[in-house]
């Protein structure tokens, strides 16, 4: 008569010499085979390109350049078009993405751009409305180019061409790190230029002469909240999007 088998077996000791390796997780990214996307990288070539025409627009044809490269918009315009020449040789050359926090970032910064000039400049009903004409024609054509093309072109980019699921909403606090550097920025230049100078505060609600400091960080802090916002919609487009297809071209 045999002794009936325990319904817990107790773990076995290690075998000596052996060293028991913790389960691991392999990342998505270390498994795929990279490809070369080479029409990918061509859209966010002529993305950086028309970015780039922009703000060359703005430091040779319409102001000073100290002033051109004062505006956010062009500031952004620049980061979006060096993060797109970055994207398109990873794309090129089948290299892994550039992190989402990055792109992100780009992106978030140029579509805040192009909302607060249509919402709030460009609209006449706004209380931030720009008044006193539309400017030379070399000025409207870098204003639609920063703020209307450039946007659309990082969002096509983004919906169409990148993987979903890459941006999260841990990463909006850093994103906002640039706004708020960029308001302290805003501020001490214009305590540095003479008063009445005509570019003293680039923006209308960022306008200390007109609104007080009170006022200025109470439209800082809604603008600050819209972004977060925006930040928050992008992240939840971002995971609900489909993958696009992903192969060879």
């Amino acid at each position: 008569m045999t002794a009936p088998i325990p319904r817990d077996l107790p773990d076995l000791p290690p075998i000596p010499g052996h060293v028991v390796l913790p389960p691991t997780v392999v990342p998505a990214r270390a498994v795929l085979i990279p490809v070369r996307r080479r029409l990918v990288a061509a859209f966010r070539g002529l993305t950086a390109l028309l970015a780039l025409t922009g703000v060359a627009i703005e430091l040779v044809a319409v102001g000073p350049p100290t002033a051109a490269l004062s505006h956010f918009t062009v500031q952004s315009g620049i980061l979006l078009a060096l993060v797109m020449l970055a994207s398109a040789r990873c794309a090129w050359s089948a290299h892994h993405p550039l992190p989402g926090a990055l792109t992100g970032a780009a992106l978030l910064y140029v579509v805040a751009g192009g909302l607060v000039h249509h919402v709030l400049r460009a609209d006449a009903s706004s209380a931030f409305a720009v008044t006193g004409g539309s400017g030379t024609a070399w000025q409207v054509a870098a204003t639609h180019i920063l703020c209307t093309a450039v946007p659309v072109a990082a969002a096509i980019e983004w919906l169409l061409l990148t993987a979903p699921g890459r941006l999260h909403l841990s990463q909006a606090p850093a994103w906002l790190l640039y706004p708020l550097a960029y308001l302290a920025f805003s501020l001490a230049r214009g305590e540095l230029l003479l008063p009445g100078s005509g570019d003293r505060y680039l923006y209308p609600f960022l306008d200390v002469d007109q609104h007080g400091y009170r006022g200025v960080l109470a439209n800082a802090l809604l603008i600050g909240l819209a972004l977060y916002a925006l930040a928050a919609l992008l992240v939840a487009l971002d995971h609900a999007r489909p993958n696009p297809p992903r192969r060879s071209r």
